[in-house]
């Protein structure tokens, strides 16, 4: 059967499933800490503690941080096993849409009951249901994401394709990221009606219903077989894995990828925090911030296809990550600088984070693409699925090490017993957040500056 390019409003189609799936994400990115480790302001407006706080596993870890690390274990197994399962699918139907069909629901299902801890008060009972329910996010996610993710390559049938879809998916996913944080706007006016927790389970119940009809939108308006001519891979998951793995440019971009991803995630989970501790500001403002920067980021959407032509890929996501740097550098001297404070540190945060925002946005899709694509041509064999998930597994390890090491290190110099289970993030431990993501921006930067962007261009272009 003969297939087709996309046309731009079917890439458009394709994109809508990244604001379903980032808005989830989001959720839980944003919201985890922040509903299970609620700051001083929150516990005075109604906010309960529903698990311990403080450094409560071996001295150094929380219990929100010990139950995301027990996720990446998980998740360990997960994403290669859901990859394989995709590549060689022989669904008639093709062998990523399935897959996503089944998964959005109970994705969206799963996400909203992290946050229904069923135990009014610190209690070993929420512990086991935050554990679980959060496992089922991952395995769910994973589902859906992996196969989404594999399509890039396969829909993107040439580098234009593949560069429209990576800058189209990138904008989705920050605006995505955008919804997820307007609980902060919206739950204020719900509470003299609902209590605290419910304000904004309220919201996040309907912000999963958005995200659910965003990730069914591309599974039933798009024909994966018309664009598509599937053609399994042979090997098993432990085989697919490694063959991916001996990949040297793929090895040197997903270690690099990690690091973008814990930055990302210091910064995005960080952020109420920022606001609320570091600034002194109303939550409001978390939201006020985060949307200035879409937009500001967005602007810059254009440029980048043009930039990518002139520079490259490899030199601009260097780039992102040392504005990125920056940009930690300036939220690491809040309070320490006189006069850097209150709207001001935000402001200059929004300005100078933007357009490193765009760089590493759109570009890293595309080089997973490329090396894909390159890695078909040299073996003959592709195994796109399992190459995003090793992507979504840099994405999910490095989002849950984030929550792990800004959990154990946000309460750092607070005033309180470190132990005890009301305990709160301090300006001193945020400062100290800020700057281990600065020193994760460079390292990303490092490593990727050994990956080889000239063999892996050369090798497709060849084949063209």
């Amino acid at each position: 059967m003969k297939t087709r390019r996309l046309t731009k409003k079917e890439m458009w189609i394709f994109a809508v499933g990244q604001l379903g799936w980032s808005i989830l994400s989001g959720i839980v990115n944003t919201w985890l800490v922040t509903f299970y480790l609620p700051t001083q302001s929150s516990v005075a407006a109604g906010a309960k503690f529903y698990v311990p706080t403080g450094l409560v596993v071996f001295g150094v870890l929380t219990v929100l941080g010990l139950i995301t690390f027990v996720c990446r274990i998980f998740d360990a197994v997960t994403d290669p096993w859901i990859a394989s399962l995709s590549d060689r699918s022989r669904n008639p139907k093709g062998r990523r849409i399935p897959f996503m069909q089944k998964a959005a629901v109970p994705f969206a299902v799963c996400t909203v009951l992290v946050f229904f801890a069923p135990v009014e008060a610190i209690s070993t009972v929420n512990i086991v249901w935050v554990l679980v329910f959060l496992i089922l996010f991952y395995l769910f996610m994973t589902m859906y994401c992996t196969p989404y993710n594999a399509l890039i390559s396969e829909f993107g049938q040439t580098q234009e394709d593949r560069m429209f879809i990576s800058t189209a998916i990138s904008l989705t996913f920050f605006f995505g990221t955008l919804i997820a944080y307007l609980p902060f706007m919206l739950a204020g006016p719900l509470q003299k009606m609902v209590s605290y927790a419910w304000s904004y389970r309220i919201w996040f119940i309907v912000l999963a219903v958005i995200a659910l009809i965003c990730m069914m939108i591309p599974v039933l308006r798009l024909k994966e077989t018309d664009f598509v001519e599937a053609k399994p891979s042979e090997s098993n998951a432990a085989r697919s894995l490694a063959a991916t793995f001996r990949n040297g440019n793929f090895r040197r971009f997903v270690f690099s990828d990690i690091s973008y991803w814990i930055g990302l995630t210091l910064f995005q989970t960080g952020l109420p925090f920022f606001v609320k501790v570091s600034m002194g500001l109303d939550e409001f403002y978390t939201t006020v911030f985060l949307g200035a920067m879409t937009v500001l980021s967005a602007c810059f959407y254009p440029f980048v296809s043009k930039l990518v032509l002139r520079h490259g890929k490899k030199k601009l996501v260097i780039c992102g990550f040392l504005g990125l740097a920056l940009a930690y550098v300036i939220t690491a001297l809040i309070g320490v600088v006189p006069g850097l404070t209150g709207i001001l540190p935000g402001a200059l945060i929004v300005i100078i984070a933007a357009f490193p925002m765009a760089l590493l946005g759109i570009i890293p899709q595309a080089i997973v693409a490329d090396v894909a694509e390159q890695d078909a041509v040299v073996t003959g064999e592709k195994r796109e699925g399992m190459f995003f998930a090793a992507r979504t597994f840099a994405m999910k390890f490095g989002q849950s090490l984030a929550m792990l090491v800004f959990t154990s290190l946000a309460v750092l110099g607070a005033a309180q017993d470190l132990t005890s289970n009301d305990l709160t993030a301090s300006p001193t431990g945020l400062r100290i957040v800020a700057v281990v993501a600065v020193c994760f921006c460079l390292l990303g930067a490092a490593l990727l500056a050994s990956y080889d962007e000239r063999s892996v261009m050369a090798t497709i272009e060849k084949r063209d």
